[in-house]
Protein backbone atom coordinates (compact mmCIF):
# COMPACT_ATOMS: atom_id res chain seq x y z
CA UNK A 1 0.00 0.00 0.00
CA UNK A 2 1.15 3.27 -0.37
CA UNK A 3 2.29 5.60 2.51
CA UNK A 4 -0.56 7.62 4.41
CA UNK A 5 0.91 10.80 3.82
CA UNK A 6 0.10 13.02 0.79
CA UNK A 7 3.47 13.40 -1.54
CA UNK A 8 4.77 15.64 -4.19
CA UNK A 9 3.81 12.79 -6.60
CA UNK A 10 0.18 13.49 -5.33
CA UNK A 11 0.42 16.76 -6.22
CA UNK A 12 1.24 16.44 -9.24
CA UNK A 13 -1.44 14.12 -10.37
CA UNK A 14 -3.89 16.10 -9.05
CA UNK A 15 -2.48 19.29 -10.85
CA UNK A 16 -2.37 17.25 -14.02
CA UNK A 17 -5.98 15.57 -14.07
CA UNK A 18 -7.08 19.60 -12.85
CA UNK A 19 -5.15 20.93 -16.33
CA UNK A 20 -6.23 18.20 -18.43
CA UNK A 21 -10.02 18.80 -17.24
CA UNK A 22 -9.36 22.69 -17.42
CA UNK A 23 -8.20 22.59 -21.21
CA UNK A 24 -11.14 20.26 -22.27
CA UNK A 25 -13.77 22.04 -20.48
CA UNK A 26 -12.67 25.49 -22.22
CA UNK A 27 -15.64 26.22 -24.64
CA UNK A 28 -13.91 26.36 -28.24
CA UNK A 29 -13.30 22.58 -27.19
CA UNK A 30 -17.13 21.90 -25.17
CA UNK A 31 -18.92 23.49 -28.11
CA UNK A 32 -17.37 21.89 -31.33
CA UNK A 33 -19.81 20.22 -33.09
CA UNK A 34 -16.69 17.28 -33.53
CA UNK A 35 -16.13 16.62 -29.89
CA UNK A 36 -20.05 16.62 -29.20
CA UNK A 37 -20.16 14.10 -32.25
CA UNK A 38 -17.48 12.37 -30.69
CA UNK A 39 -18.43 12.33 -26.72
CA UNK A 40 -21.51 9.73 -26.97
CA UNK A 41 -19.26 6.74 -28.94
CA UNK A 42 -16.07 8.04 -26.64
CA UNK A 43 -18.00 7.65 -23.52
CA UNK A 44 -19.37 4.47 -24.49
CA UNK A 45 -15.90 2.69 -25.24
CA UNK A 46 -14.32 3.69 -22.61
CA UNK A 47 -17.17 2.50 -20.24
CA UNK A 48 -17.06 -0.25 -17.30
CA UNK A 49 -14.78 -2.12 -19.39
CA UNK A 50 -12.01 0.09 -18.02
CA UNK A 51 -12.11 -0.46 -14.33
CA UNK A 52 -12.17 -4.90 -15.39
CA UNK A 53 -9.78 -4.74 -18.27
CA UNK A 54 -6.19 -5.20 -16.37
CA UNK A 55 -7.73 -7.95 -14.37
CA UNK A 56 -9.43 -9.90 -16.65
CA UNK A 57 -6.45 -9.84 -19.33
CA UNK A 58 -4.51 -11.06 -15.86
CA UNK A 59 -6.55 -14.41 -15.67
CA UNK A 60 -6.53 -14.81 -19.38
CA UNK A 61 -3.63 -13.65 -21.06
CA UNK A 62 -0.54 -13.27 -17.84
CA UNK A 63 2.71 -11.98 -19.97
CA UNK A 64 0.69 -11.78 -23.05
CA UNK A 65 -2.13 -9.22 -21.73
CA UNK A 66 -0.77 -6.52 -24.48
CA UNK A 67 -0.56 -8.74 -27.41
CA UNK A 68 -4.29 -9.84 -26.27
CA UNK A 69 -5.49 -5.97 -25.96
CA UNK A 70 -4.06 -5.02 -29.36
CA UNK A 71 -5.61 -7.87 -31.06
CA UNK A 72 -8.97 -7.12 -28.95
CA UNK A 73 -8.88 -2.96 -29.89
CA UNK A 74 -7.09 -3.86 -33.91
CA UNK A 75 -10.38 -6.09 -34.21
CA UNK A 76 -12.74 -3.44 -32.99
CA UNK A 77 -11.19 -0.89 -35.35
CA UNK A 78 -11.90 -3.71 -38.34
CA UNK A 79 -15.74 -3.83 -36.75
CA UNK A 80 -15.92 -0.05 -36.45
CA UNK A 81 -15.13 0.30 -40.78
CA UNK A 82 -18.07 -1.86 -41.31
CA UNK A 83 -20.06 0.49 -38.93
CA UNK A 84 -18.92 3.48 -40.35
CA UNK A 85 -18.97 1.95 -43.72
CA UNK A 86 -22.96 1.58 -43.00
CA UNK A 87 -23.59 5.42 -41.38
CA UNK A 88 -21.76 6.50 -45.30
CA UNK A 89 -24.05 4.53 -47.59
CA UNK A 90 -26.77 3.57 -45.99
CA UNK A 91 -29.69 4.73 -47.10
CA UNK A 92 -28.50 5.78 -50.71
CA UNK A 93 -31.06 3.28 -52.01
CA UNK A 94 -33.03 4.64 -54.66
CA UNK A 95 -37.04 5.04 -53.21
CA UNK A 96 -38.15 2.73 -56.41
CA UNK A 97 -35.60 0.06 -55.91
CA UNK A 98 -36.34 -0.85 -52.20
CA UNK A 99 -34.09 -3.96 -50.91
CA UNK A 100 -35.47 -5.90 -48.73
CA UNK A 101 -32.80 -7.86 -47.78
CA UNK A 102 -30.99 -4.34 -46.57
CA UNK A 103 -34.06 -3.62 -44.61
CA UNK A 104 -34.29 -6.86 -42.92
CA UNK A 105 -30.97 -6.66 -41.46
CA UNK A 106 -31.36 -3.01 -40.08
CA UNK A 107 -34.57 -4.03 -38.40
CA UNK A 108 -33.63 -6.61 -36.51
CA UNK A 109 -30.12 -5.56 -35.93
CA UNK A 110 -32.04 -2.68 -34.38
CA UNK A 111 -34.36 -4.98 -32.30
CA UNK A 112 -30.90 -7.18 -30.94
CA UNK A 113 -29.14 -3.36 -30.52
CA UNK A 114 -32.16 -2.06 -28.07
CA UNK A 115 -32.41 -4.90 -26.26
CA UNK A 116 -28.74 -4.73 -24.95
CA UNK A 117 -28.93 -1.27 -24.47
CA UNK A 118 -31.15 -1.72 -22.27
CA UNK A 119 -29.40 -4.25 -20.31
CA UNK A 120 -26.29 -2.33 -20.52
CA UNK A 121 -27.65 0.80 -19.45
CA UNK A 122 -29.28 -1.40 -16.46
CA UNK A 123 -25.66 -2.62 -15.29
CA UNK A 124 -23.96 0.34 -15.71
CA UNK A 125 -25.74 2.52 -13.40
CA UNK A 126 -26.74 -0.53 -11.21
CA UNK A 127 -22.65 -1.02 -10.89
CA UNK A 128 -22.14 2.28 -10.46
CA UNK A 129 -24.44 2.76 -7.51
CA UNK A 130 -22.70 -0.56 -5.98
CA UNK A 131 -19.63 0.85 -6.26
CA UNK A 132 -20.98 4.29 -4.41
CA UNK A 133 -22.65 2.78 -2.00
CA UNK A 134 -19.29 0.07 -1.32
CA UNK A 135 -17.26 3.12 -0.79
CA UNK A 136 -19.37 4.52 1.94
CA UNK A 137 -19.50 1.17 3.93
CA UNK A 138 -23.26 1.29 3.36
CA UNK A 139 -23.94 -1.15 0.45
CA UNK A 140 -27.09 -3.73 0.41
CA UNK A 141 -28.29 -5.09 -2.95
CA UNK A 142 -31.40 -3.18 -1.76
CA UNK A 143 -29.75 0.26 -1.39
CA UNK A 144 -27.85 -0.12 -4.41
CA UNK A 145 -31.49 -1.03 -6.47
CA UNK A 146 -33.01 1.65 -4.87
CA UNK A 147 -30.11 4.38 -5.72
CA UNK A 148 -30.18 2.68 -9.05
CA UNK A 149 -34.08 3.43 -9.25
CA UNK A 150 -33.30 6.85 -8.85
CA UNK A 151 -30.55 7.97 -10.80
CA UNK A 152 -32.21 5.72 -14.16
CA UNK A 153 -35.18 8.31 -13.35
CA UNK A 154 -33.38 11.34 -13.46
CA UNK A 155 -31.66 10.36 -16.57
CA UNK A 156 -34.94 9.73 -18.22
CA UNK A 157 -36.57 12.87 -17.39
CA UNK A 158 -33.65 14.79 -18.19
CA UNK A 159 -33.28 13.50 -21.20
CA UNK A 160 -37.03 14.17 -21.86
CA UNK A 161 -36.76 17.81 -20.34
CA UNK A 162 -33.80 18.88 -21.91
CA UNK A 163 -33.30 16.56 -25.22
CA UNK A 164 -30.21 14.81 -27.05
CA UNK A 165 -27.74 17.76 -26.35
CA UNK A 166 -29.09 17.76 -23.08
CA UNK A 167 -27.77 14.16 -22.34
CA UNK A 168 -24.51 15.25 -24.11
CA UNK A 169 -23.78 18.22 -21.53
CA UNK A 170 -24.02 15.38 -19.00
CA UNK A 171 -21.76 12.98 -20.95
CA UNK A 172 -18.94 15.70 -21.48
CA UNK A 173 -18.70 16.42 -18.14
CA UNK A 174 -18.24 13.08 -16.69
CA UNK A 175 -16.01 11.82 -19.87
CA UNK A 176 -13.93 14.78 -19.21
CA UNK A 177 -13.51 14.07 -15.61
CA UNK A 178 -12.72 10.52 -16.40
CA UNK A 179 -10.01 11.40 -18.97
CA UNK A 180 -8.19 14.37 -16.45
CA UNK A 181 -8.49 10.90 -14.05
CA UNK A 182 -6.78 8.20 -16.39
CA UNK A 183 -4.15 10.88 -17.49
CA UNK A 184 -2.83 11.55 -13.81
CA UNK A 185 -3.39 7.59 -13.52
CA UNK A 186 -0.81 6.89 -16.73
CA UNK A 187 1.35 9.26 -15.41
CA UNK A 188 1.55 7.65 -11.95
CA UNK A 189 1.66 4.02 -13.39
CA UNK A 190 5.00 5.65 -16.01
CA UNK A 191 6.06 6.61 -12.48
CA UNK A 192 5.63 3.39 -10.95
CA UNK A 193 7.46 1.40 -13.84
CA UNK A 194 10.73 3.80 -14.03
CA UNK A 195 11.20 3.92 -10.61
CA UNK A 196 10.60 0.04 -9.64
CA UNK A 197 11.79 -1.42 -12.89
CA UNK A 198 9.64 -3.21 -15.83
CA UNK A 199 9.68 -6.84 -13.78
CA UNK A 200 7.23 -9.02 -15.11
CA UNK A 201 8.80 -11.98 -13.50
CA UNK A 202 5.98 -12.23 -10.20
CA UNK A 203 3.02 -12.77 -13.34
CA UNK A 204 2.58 -16.06 -14.21
CA UNK A 205 1.30 -17.89 -17.21
CA UNK A 206 -2.42 -18.68 -16.84
CA UNK A 207 -3.17 -22.47 -16.89
CA UNK A 208 -5.53 -22.45 -19.46
CA UNK A 209 -6.19 -24.36 -23.03
CA UNK A 210 -5.48 -22.03 -25.99
CA UNK A 211 -10.07 -22.74 -26.89
CA UNK A 212 -10.78 -21.96 -23.46
CA UNK A 213 -8.14 -18.40 -23.72
CA UNK A 214 -9.65 -17.77 -26.76
CA UNK A 215 -13.47 -18.21 -26.16
CA UNK A 216 -12.70 -15.90 -23.06
CA UNK A 217 -10.89 -13.21 -25.51
CA UNK A 218 -13.49 -12.92 -28.16
CA UNK A 219 -16.34 -12.13 -24.88
CA UNK A 220 -13.55 -9.44 -24.15
CA UNK A 221 -14.01 -7.79 -27.42
CA UNK A 222 -17.30 -6.27 -26.17
CA UNK A 223 -15.28 -4.02 -23.58
CA UNK A 224 -14.84 -1.81 -26.28
CA UNK A 225 -18.31 -2.06 -27.55
CA UNK A 226 -19.85 1.34 -27.86
CA UNK A 227 -18.45 3.01 -31.01
CA UNK A 228 -22.08 2.03 -32.48
CA UNK A 229 -23.64 4.52 -30.66
CA UNK A 230 -22.42 7.19 -33.36
CA UNK A 231 -24.85 5.48 -36.20
CA UNK A 232 -28.13 6.50 -33.81
CA UNK A 233 -26.80 10.11 -34.03
CA UNK A 234 -28.28 10.81 -37.70
CA UNK A 235 -31.11 13.48 -35.93
CA UNK A 236 -28.23 15.94 -35.18
CA UNK A 237 -25.25 15.27 -36.93
CA UNK A 238 -24.79 14.50 -40.62
CA UNK A 239 -22.97 11.19 -41.96
CA UNK A 240 -19.28 12.57 -42.21
CA UNK A 241 -19.25 13.83 -39.05
CA UNK A 242 -20.52 11.04 -37.58
CA UNK A 243 -18.24 8.63 -39.40
CA UNK A 244 -15.12 11.15 -38.72
CA UNK A 245 -15.97 11.67 -34.81
CA UNK A 246 -16.55 7.88 -34.27
CA UNK A 247 -13.15 6.72 -35.76
CA UNK A 248 -11.55 9.20 -33.54
CA UNK A 249 -13.42 7.76 -30.34
CA UNK A 250 -12.24 4.51 -30.99
CA UNK A 251 -8.12 5.74 -31.89
CA UNK A 252 -8.71 7.81 -28.60
CA UNK A 253 -9.84 4.61 -26.65
CA UNK A 254 -7.53 2.07 -28.37
CA UNK A 255 -4.73 4.31 -27.36
CA UNK A 256 -5.49 4.63 -23.78
CA UNK A 257 -6.53 0.32 -23.75
CA UNK A 258 -3.32 -0.19 -24.92
CA UNK A 259 -1.34 2.09 -23.04
CA UNK A 260 -3.19 1.32 -19.45
CA UNK A 261 -2.44 -2.55 -20.12
CA UNK A 262 0.99 -2.13 -21.21
CA UNK A 263 1.70 -0.16 -17.95
CA UNK A 264 0.15 -2.54 -15.57
CA UNK A 265 2.03 -5.51 -16.84
CA UNK A 266 4.59 -5.21 -13.92
CA UNK A 267 1.20 -4.75 -11.40
CA UNK A 268 -0.48 -8.16 -12.73
CA UNK A 269 0.96 -10.89 -10.57
CA UNK A 270 -1.45 -10.83 -7.93
CA UNK A 271 -4.29 -9.63 -9.88
CA UNK A 272 -3.47 -12.77 -12.30
CA UNK A 273 -3.83 -14.97 -8.88
CA UNK A 274 -7.01 -13.38 -7.96
CA UNK A 275 -10.85 -13.88 -8.91
CA UNK A 276 -11.41 -10.92 -11.57
CA UNK A 277 -12.56 -8.03 -9.53
CA UNK A 278 -14.21 -4.57 -10.89
CA UNK A 279 -12.44 -2.83 -7.82
CA UNK A 280 -8.79 -4.58 -8.53
CA UNK A 281 -7.85 -1.48 -10.14
CA UNK A 282 -8.64 0.67 -7.61
CA UNK A 283 -6.97 -1.46 -4.75
CA UNK A 284 -4.10 -2.07 -7.88
CA UNK A 285 -3.37 2.02 -7.57
CA UNK A 286 -2.98 2.33 -4.27
CA UNK A 287 0.53 0.58 -4.24
CA UNK A 288 1.71 3.71 -6.37
CA UNK A 289 0.49 6.81 -4.64
CA UNK A 290 -2.08 7.80 -1.96
CA UNK A 291 -4.44 10.43 -3.90
CA UNK A 292 -5.23 7.70 -7.14
CA UNK A 293 -7.27 5.63 -5.32
CA UNK A 294 -9.49 8.10 -4.34
CA UNK A 295 -9.39 9.60 -8.02
CA UNK A 296 -10.41 6.52 -9.82
CA UNK A 297 -13.48 6.12 -7.29
CA UNK A 298 -14.44 9.57 -9.02
CA UNK A 299 -13.38 7.49 -12.34
CA UNK A 300 -15.93 4.78 -11.58
CA UNK A 301 -18.34 6.49 -11.03
CA UNK A 302 -18.21 8.82 -14.18
CA UNK A 303 -17.35 6.15 -16.39
CA UNK A 304 -20.41 4.07 -15.54
CA UNK A 305 -22.68 6.68 -15.73
CA UNK A 306 -21.69 8.50 -18.93
CA UNK A 307 -21.68 4.75 -21.04
CA UNK A 308 -25.24 4.20 -19.30
CA UNK A 309 -26.01 7.89 -21.01
CA UNK A 310 -24.73 7.23 -24.03
CA UNK A 311 -26.29 3.79 -24.37
CA UNK A 312 -29.62 5.73 -23.70
CA UNK A 313 -29.14 8.33 -26.41
CA UNK A 314 -27.69 5.60 -28.49
CA UNK A 315 -31.41 3.48 -27.55
CA UNK A 316 -32.96 7.07 -28.28
CA UNK A 317 -31.71 6.83 -31.48
CA UNK A 318 -32.45 3.22 -32.75
CA UNK A 319 -36.44 4.39 -31.07
CA UNK A 320 -36.19 7.23 -33.57
CA UNK A 321 -34.93 5.44 -36.27
CA UNK A 322 -37.42 2.18 -36.37
CA UNK A 323 -40.36 4.74 -36.06
CA UNK A 324 -39.55 6.60 -38.85
CA UNK A 325 -39.38 9.97 -37.20
CA UNK A 326 -42.90 9.69 -35.83
CA UNK A 327 -41.32 9.37 -32.29
CA UNK A 328 -38.23 11.23 -31.09
CA UNK A 329 -35.80 9.94 -29.43
CA UNK A 330 -36.16 12.61 -26.35
CA UNK A 331 -39.89 11.04 -26.02
CA UNK A 332 -38.18 7.72 -25.78
CA UNK A 333 -35.56 8.47 -22.64
CA UNK A 334 -38.53 8.00 -19.65
CA UNK A 335 -39.38 4.59 -21.30
CA UNK A 336 -36.15 3.25 -22.10
CA UNK A 337 -35.02 3.82 -18.82
CA UNK A 338 -38.14 2.62 -16.95
CA UNK A 339 -37.34 -0.71 -19.15
CA UNK A 340 -34.26 -0.55 -17.21
CA UNK A 341 -35.30 0.15 -13.77
CA UNK A 342 -37.85 -2.91 -14.29
CA UNK A 343 -34.65 -5.12 -15.19
CA UNK A 344 -33.11 -3.76 -11.87
CA UNK A 345 -36.35 -4.79 -10.00
CA UNK A 346 -36.66 -8.24 -11.32
CA UNK A 347 -32.95 -9.82 -12.58
CA UNK A 348 -29.96 -10.86 -11.39
CA UNK A 349 -27.83 -7.68 -13.54
CA UNK A 350 -24.45 -10.21 -13.50
CA UNK A 351 -26.39 -13.25 -15.26
CA UNK A 352 -28.26 -11.33 -17.80
CA UNK A 353 -25.51 -9.11 -18.81
CA UNK A 354 -24.44 -12.42 -20.68
CA UNK A 355 -27.38 -11.86 -22.92
CA UNK A 356 -26.58 -8.44 -23.48
CA UNK A 357 -22.80 -9.43 -24.67
CA UNK A 358 -23.85 -11.83 -27.49
CA UNK A 359 -26.91 -9.60 -28.38
CA UNK A 360 -23.94 -6.84 -29.08
CA UNK A 361 -21.80 -9.56 -30.70
CA UNK A 362 -25.08 -10.77 -33.08
CA UNK A 363 -25.86 -6.86 -33.66
CA UNK A 364 -22.32 -6.75 -35.15
CA UNK A 365 -22.71 -9.71 -36.99
CA UNK A 366 -25.87 -8.38 -38.99
CA UNK A 367 -24.17 -4.92 -39.28
CA UNK A 368 -21.38 -6.57 -40.71
CA UNK A 369 -23.69 -8.36 -43.38
CA UNK A 370 -25.42 -4.93 -44.01
CA UNK A 371 -22.31 -3.52 -45.14
CA UNK A 372 -21.69 -6.83 -47.34
CA UNK A 373 -24.90 -6.22 -49.01
CA UNK A 374 -24.27 -2.45 -49.79
CA UNK A 375 -20.96 -2.90 -50.40
CA UNK A 376 -22.20 -5.58 -52.75
CA UNK A 377 -24.47 -2.92 -54.44
CA UNK A 378 -21.91 -0.66 -55.45
CA UNK A 379 -20.28 -0.52 -58.40
CA UNK A 380 -16.32 -0.14 -57.69
CA UNK A 381 -12.90 -1.97 -57.49
CA UNK A 382 -13.21 -2.70 -54.33
CA UNK A 383 -16.56 -4.17 -54.18
CA UNK A 384 -14.74 -7.72 -54.09
CA UNK A 385 -12.74 -7.24 -51.55
CA UNK A 386 -14.70 -5.30 -49.19
CA UNK A 387 -17.93 -7.65 -49.77
CA UNK A 388 -15.15 -10.59 -48.61
CA UNK A 389 -13.65 -8.81 -45.70
CA UNK A 390 -17.39 -8.22 -44.29
CA UNK A 391 -18.88 -11.82 -44.79
CA UNK A 392 -15.42 -12.95 -42.62
CA UNK A 393 -16.09 -10.44 -40.22
CA UNK A 394 -19.76 -11.70 -39.75
CA UNK A 395 -18.96 -15.49 -39.51
CA UNK A 396 -15.92 -14.60 -36.90
CA UNK A 397 -19.06 -12.08 -34.64
CA UNK A 398 -21.36 -15.85 -35.30
CA UNK A 399 -18.57 -17.77 -33.62
CA UNK A 400 -18.49 -15.48 -30.72
CA UNK A 401 -22.33 -14.85 -30.13
CA UNK A 402 -22.00 -18.84 -30.00
CA UNK A 403 -18.96 -19.71 -28.46
CA UNK A 404 -17.36 -16.61 -26.29
CA UNK A 405 -17.56 -16.39 -22.60
CA UNK A 406 -18.99 -13.01 -22.36
CA UNK A 407 -17.64 -10.60 -20.01
CA UNK A 408 -19.52 -9.01 -17.44
CA UNK A 409 -18.17 -4.99 -18.41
Amino acid sequence: MAAGNFSLLDGFLLALATAVAFVMLRPAIRNASFWRAMVTPLASIIGSGFLVVVPLLASVAGPLAVVAIVGIVLLSFWLGAAIRFNIVHDGRNPPDEPDGAIQALEHFSDIALAFAYVISITFYIRLMCSFVLAGVHTHTDFNADILATGVLAFIGLYGWRRGLHGLERLEEYSVTIKLAIIASLLAGLIFFDVTHGFDLSGLPRPDKGVWEALRELGGMVLIVQGFETSKYLESSYDAPLRARSMHVAQVVAGVIYIAFVALCLPLMGPLARAVPSETAIIDLSATITLILPLMLVVAASMSQFSAAVADTIGAGGVVEKEARGRLAGQTSYPFITALAIGVVWTCNIFEVVALASRAFAFYYMLQALLAARLAYRLDDDRRQWRVGSYVVQATLLLAIALFAKPVAT
